[in-house]
């Protein structure tokens, strides 16, 4: 954990001065002013993050970190925590959901282990893990985005079960009414959200209290989640934008953005999810999702399918002579 401390005090700022001059680059664009405002903007954060005026998207790339989870065991899913492994297999097969999306986007994909078959703690009456095991999915989602060479990172997950940890996150480090944080999930019955609104709040009131972001994701949180938060600070310290996917990445980021409300300027939001306390949490940190088509599957689709909305945006900007270049 020592590390993630020490890169969140030194996390490092954006160009303003390439997004700027993004700005005033749009501002004088062949098109009716403010036409493409948002995605104009979505090319001036990719600039600032890439650093160059001419921001570009050529070597997308998507990481999937996946985990198994002993909350699994409460009934919580509509799947058996075997998928997990199965999906995981499909991922390094090229055979998923988010590996056909990404031959369209032009993407790489690597799914990375942290806990497949290893289940965490039962978050209901345990830590979901100890210290050690918090730092090495740490050290994992570092070294996978240290070691990547990419221009935009797409992250996702999977672990049966990993919906009810995120949302055990949420609500221990938002507050509220529980319940509101728990959706269905996998797509399980109304027997099924009983089971998981009430081991979110037995994990919640277990670690009543607790109020150290990180310690709250040891408690209840996931491998795949420490890893995927551990990997957006190690993208921010190499000035790497990221695309966040759905409820499970979301939540993974939240603990980052309570330290420091800033960690998650290098962040986009890819998609709303179909969960309805993804669309609070976003709501809570200010950040619009660039597509809201009501998926709920998780892995990086939702990112990785916009994507191509995200290169658009920056081929808007430099591939579209100015006025001032047309007509000059």
């Amino acid at each position: 954990m020592s590390w993630l401390v020490e890169a969140m005090a030194a996390l490092p700022p954006g160009n303003r001065e390439a997004a700027d001059a993004v700005r005033v680059r749009a501002a004088d664009i062949l098109r009716p002013a403010g036409a493409l405002a948002r995605l104009d903007e979505v090319a001036a954060w990719v600039a600032e993050w890439q650093g160059t005026s001419t921001p570009a998207v050529r070597k997308p790339a998507a990481l999937i970190f996946a985990a198994d989870h002993g909350v699994a065991a409460a009934g919580v899913s509509k799947y058996p925590i075997d998928v997990t492994a199965a999906m995981l297999s499909a991922y390094r097969a090229g055979k998923s959901t988010i590996s056909a999306f990404a031959a369209i986007a032009g993407a790489t994909v690597a799914a990375i282990d942290v806990g497949v078959g290893r289940p965490t703690g039962d978050i209901r009456i345990e830590p979901a893990m100890s210290h050690e095991r918090f730092g090495v999915a740490c050290a994992a989602g570092r070294e996978a985005v240290e070691g990547l060479d990419a221009d935009l990172l797409v992250l996702g997950e999977m672990g049966i079960g990993n919906t009810t940890a995120a949302a055990a996150v949420v609500a221990a480090l938002s507050g509220g009414d529980v319940d509101q944080w728990v959706g269905r999930g996998t797509g399980v019955d109304d027997e099924g959200l009983a089971r998981k609104r009430d081991a979110v709040r037995t994990a919640v009131a277990r670690i009543a209290g607790v109020t150290d972001p990180f310690e709250v994701l040891r408690e209840v949180g996931g491998a795949e989640l420490v890893a995927i938060a551990a990997a957006i600070v190690a993208a921010r310290s190499r000035h790497l934008p990221v695309l966040i996917d759905g409820y499970v990445v979301t939540a993974s980021a939240l603990p980052l953005h309570a330290l420091a409300p800033g960690a998650l300027d290098h962040c986009l939001v890819g998609h709303c999810s179909a969960e309805p306390g993804h669309r609070r949490l976003l709501q809570q940190l200010d950040k619009q999702p660039l597509l809201d088509l009501e998926m709920r599957l998780g892995e990086g689709s939702g990112a990785m399918a916009a994507v191509p909305l995200v290169a658009m945006a920056c081929a808007g900007i430099t591939e579209v002579p100015t006025f001032g270049e047309w007509f000059g």
